[in-house]
């Protein structure tokens, strides 16, 4: 049978982490979390946005448990800061979607100097990561869900000795390039925790061809140029509603079926239920995947040694 929203089990008493639910698939996932009982911290840049998005949950689901926390993954401090507070407030962490995400802008950097795709959609969650580890290590049954697309396909060489495309900058490759490292970075910390012997398991998930704001911030920040134009024009005819989308992160985060390291994405690749997908060889080369990790720990400056920090936990 089609895996469903319906499917999701009560979540009461788990705490949620969802970057980016002021909009899109983040914000579905977030009511989904909400409607089964989970309490929920919109992680977001714009308080504004996630303010309006706290309280359109809340007047579809008016006993959802929500509060929203400043997070701009383009900036370690504030990931640092965002992560000091959560640990303090909540002990555990069970459920963290590293969802939020930039696609396609011009070549911007981000306050600490990196490619801002790069720097966003995988450093940032590294090091989200890496910092909430120990909260997220103390859950029974802890998972993070990383937001990977099929632009990862089109991430065209994979150069991770130059990662933030230094005098080759392509806007959607380097887009595609900062997706396959949200693959890779699940596929290399599902071998790290299962090496340490940890319970705590990594997901992705492809939303497929989703109707968000992503599409239309993409094309204002190009100026209507070129392939961000067109997926704005033709994502709400032919994609599928952000809930559709949200599913394949919803079903990873909470499954209780799911094996961990799994990408689920829609059946028909752009739409559809979530169904587990394969991930090729050439995606998934251990050289890479050490080496990403490596360069993540250098660019972040943190010192992610999954091995010790299960061992300090056990």
């Amino acid at each position: 049978m089609s895996w469903t929203a319906a499917k999701i089990p009560d979540q009461t008493g788990k705490v949620a982490v969802v970057t980016g639910g002021n909009g899109g698939l983040g914000l579905e996932t977030v009511r989904e979390l909400a409607r089964k009982g989970a309490h929920v911290v919109i992680a977001a840049r714009n308080l504004d946005k996630a303010a309006a998005a706290e309280a359109d949950v809340k007047a579809e689901i008016p006993v959802a448990s929500l509060e929203v926390r400043k997070l701009d993954l383009s900036s370690l401090a504030s990931i640092g800061e965002f992560a000091t507070g959560v640990i303090a407030a909540y002990p555990v962490i069970d459920l963290l979607f590293n969802n939020a995400g930039v696609m396609a802008t011009p070549e911007w950097k981000t306050e600490d100097g990196f490619e801002m795709q790069f720097g966003t959609n995988h450093l940032g969650h590294f090091a989200l990561t890496a910092r909430l580890f120990p909260v997220l290590l103390a859950a029974p049954a802890g998972r993070i869900v990383n937001t990977t697309s099929t632009a990862r396909f089109a991430a065209g060489e994979y150069d991770l000795s130059n990662p933030h495309h230094e005098g080759v900058y392509d806007s959607w490759r380097a887009y595609g390039y900062s997706k396959l490292a949200n693959l890779q970075f699940t596929l290399e910390l599902t071998e790290r925790l299962a090496a340490a012997g940890a319970k705590l398991k990594v997901y992705a998930a492809d939303p497929g061809f989703s109707d968000t704001d992503l599409q239309s911030t993409s094309s204002t920040n190009t100026g209507g140029a070129g392939r961000s134009r067109f997926f704005a024009k033709t994502t709400p005819i032919l994609g599928q509603s952000a809930a559709r989308g949200a599913l394949p992160q919803l079903r990873g985060g909470t499954d209780p079926t799911a094996p961990g390291g799994t990408l689920y994405r829609p059946k028909y690749v752009l739409r559809g239920v979530p169904v587990v997908g394969k991930v090729g060889e050439k995606l998934r080369k251990p050289a890479d995947l050490a080496k990403l990790w490596e360069v993540s720990e250098a660019d972040t400056g943190i010192d992610f040694d999954v091995a010790k920090m299960v061992a300090e936990t056990a």
